[in-house]
């Protein structure tokens, strides 16, 4: 007996040691950790513009990096990339940006954003060179304003115009003997017409073409001016396929030379004075942002940026999701600061839940009574996205923004027949009131029941419509005329006093300044950024890693199809005020 103690007091204590062992190694990694000293990124430097990358409203950051030190596999948000690109113009260790032009996974919006900063930045005299080995439309986009474009002598530069394709899933549905029960104000709102069409409705296809000509005349008018050509040569180009190799590309003047990449690294290597085999300092952004103070961090009244990007969705969101109690407790946290001087709502947003739109709507009404509150809308701010701009002092469009869509839908579904016909499966029941089982996919609503649901969406329509007439202080009958669901470009809707100016989210935050009377401000952002432990173990972002693992299995073409079941799932039952699911061009 006394042996057996002997060694089981040894293990406890031999376990104690051990895990406070643990506890002090784990302590001092994140000592280390935390207390990082900022990187060198030494001088002579060229940043890196990578736009394969996405570049979301707020930083896209992977704990592990942060765990191990690696800053440059984390992606800064849009605004900050932004901004560091504006912060390089005076830092003396950057030479230049590098444009990896090969791809772009960012919005038409973002990417003009990009360019306009880029742009900016040219004014320094450093130098911007793009490359890409095949460049598509939507990089060439934005590499059209380097000082010189580069291609692979093998590859070339897509230029064919765009293209829109929607999916429409009636047939299907009618062969499963699935009957949607659709209900829509607004002859525009196009986001049922894949379950209740086999094709586009004119309306759709009429605004659908506006939309879509609209962003590819703004892409044809800034490369006409960038490569000092004009719109009806380039457009010629792609209309008749002329542009179908390197020496195309050359020849038509889309690029300024075919290059390898070690002859793209000799000719930086030059610019920089440097021997042509000789390593280059390529910074990456995720770096920069470590290295450098770039953010605006003056003594005065605090400037709060709310960044609000993805679908809207009733009660707390996931991560890339607007939830409604989210945003509405972010909104009242801002208003009631008395620190906070003015609030820059950021939206990106397709739209989604119409009752959380009017939850977030209701707070930033009485938010802007007692303080500045601007919007600056990015790729899209459409249909509930529009819903929670509408309201604000001051809105910001980028000029290819996709916004507007002020319209209402809900879908329930019959299932009935594809139960009974195609699994042998019956449903009976009790009800204690004749329409307790409204909604089911049990049975086909009743006439009644259909005259239910449509009144309560065009009773969300008339809301939606009216708060969109108080705030743009127009006449709701003249925003009836404008809505009916219909897509808008930020520039159009300047034109149409959807929004008010063309600007980017710096001139949203410029324009808040201004009102709060504020000369020298910092900015917070919100939601606030997690630490790298909180990350580790919240389960949205283990989640982000699994959906990313299931991307390289399957395909981003698949993936997007399975997504698109689920969030054609998640509607149903719900009034949406949402855009048409999501447009994909290319």
């Amino acid at each position: 007996m006394r042996s057996f103690l002997k060694v089981f007091f040894a293990t406890i204590v031999a376990l104690i040691v051990f895990t406070l062992a643990i506890i002090f190694a784990f302590s001092a990694i994140i000592g280390s950790v935390t207390s990082a000293s900022k990187p060198d990124i030494g001088s002579n430097g060229v940043l890196v513009l990578d736009l394969s990358q996405q570049f979301r409203e707020q930083a896209n950051s992977n704990p592990l990096n942060t765990l191990l030190d690696n800053p440059s596999g984390n992606i800064p948000g849009l605004y900050d990339v932004v901004r560091m690109i504006n912060y390089a113009k005076g830092d003396s260790a950057v030479k230049g940006i590098y444009i990896k032009a090969g791809s772009n996974e960012n919005g038409y919006a973002a990417s003009e954003e990009l360019r306009q900063a880029l742009i900016e930045f040219k004014k320094s005299k450093k130098f911007v060179i793009a490359y890409g080995s095949v460049i598509p439309e939507k990089a060439y986009y934005v590499a059209a304003v380097a000082d010189k474009i580069y291609c692979n002598p093998a590859g070339g530069v897509e230029w064919n115009g765009f293209a829109i394709d929607m999916m429409f899933l009636k047939g299907l549905l009618d062969k499963l003997e699935i009957k949607p029960e659709i209900f829509y104000a607004g002859k525009f709102k196009s986001a049922t017409e894949p379950l209740r069409a086999t094709q586009m409705t004119d309306a759709n296809r009429l605004q659908t073409t506006v939309w879509l000509n609209d962003i590819y005349n703004d892409l044809l008018l800034k490369t006409a001016g960038a490569r000092h050509s004009d719109t009806a040569t380039l457009h010629n180009l792609a209309n008749t396929g002329a542009v179908q190799t390197a020496n195309d590309a050359l020849k038509y003047n889309l690029v300024d030379g075919l290059k390898y990449d070690d002859e793209l690294k000799a000719e930086m290597s030059k610019r920089l004075k440097k021997d042509a085999d000789a390593d280059i300092n390529f910074i990456p952004f995720g770096n920069y942002a470590k290295a450098v103070n770039y953010a605006k961090s003056g003594a005065g009244g605090k400037i709060s940026i709310i960044y609000a990007q993805g679908d809207i969705v009733d009660g707390k969101g996931d991560k890339e999701q607007i939830g409604g109690d989210d945003f509405v407790r972010l909104i009242r946290k801002a208003r009631l600061d008395d620190d906070v001087k003015a609030i820059v709502f950021r939206v990106n947003s397709p739209g989604g839940s119409a009752m959380a739109s009017e939850a977030i709507w209701r707070e930033i009404t009485l938010a802007k009574k007692v303080k500045p509150f601007v919007v600056s809308m990015g790729d899209y701010a459409a249909s509930g996205g529009y819903y929670i701009s509408c309201a604000a002092d001051s809105v910001f469009a980028d000029e290819t923004t996709i916004t507007g869509s002020i319209g209402v839908f809900s879908v329930l579904a019959n299932m009935k027949d594809f139960f009974n016909n195609k699994l042998g499966i019956t449903f009976d029941g009790v009800k204690t009131a004749s329409y307790a089982d409204l909604g089911t996919i049990s049975r086909p609503l009743t006439d009644a029941e259909r005259h239910f649901m449509q009144a309560s969406i065009d009773t969300i329509y008339s809301i939606f419509k009216t708060r969109v007439a108080d705030g743009r202080k127009k006449d709701t009958a003249y925003i009836d005329s404008i809505a009916q669901g219909r897509v808008w470009i930020g520039k159009r809707a300047i034109g149409i006093g959807l929004a008010d100016k063309t600007g980017t989210l710096q001139d949203a935050v410029n324009c808040a300044a201004g009102m709060a009377k504020l000369t020298d401000y910092r900015t917070r952002e919100y939601p606030e950024q997690k630490s790298w432990l909180e990350q580790l173990t919240d389960q949205s972002y283990s989640a982000e890693s699994r959906q990313n693992a299931l991307i390289k299995e399957i395909g981003r073409q698949q993936y997007t199809l399975l997504q698109k079941g689920k969030q054609l799932s998640a509607m149903i039952n719900i009034p949406q005020a949402r855009l048409p699911f999501d447009f994909e061009w290319k």
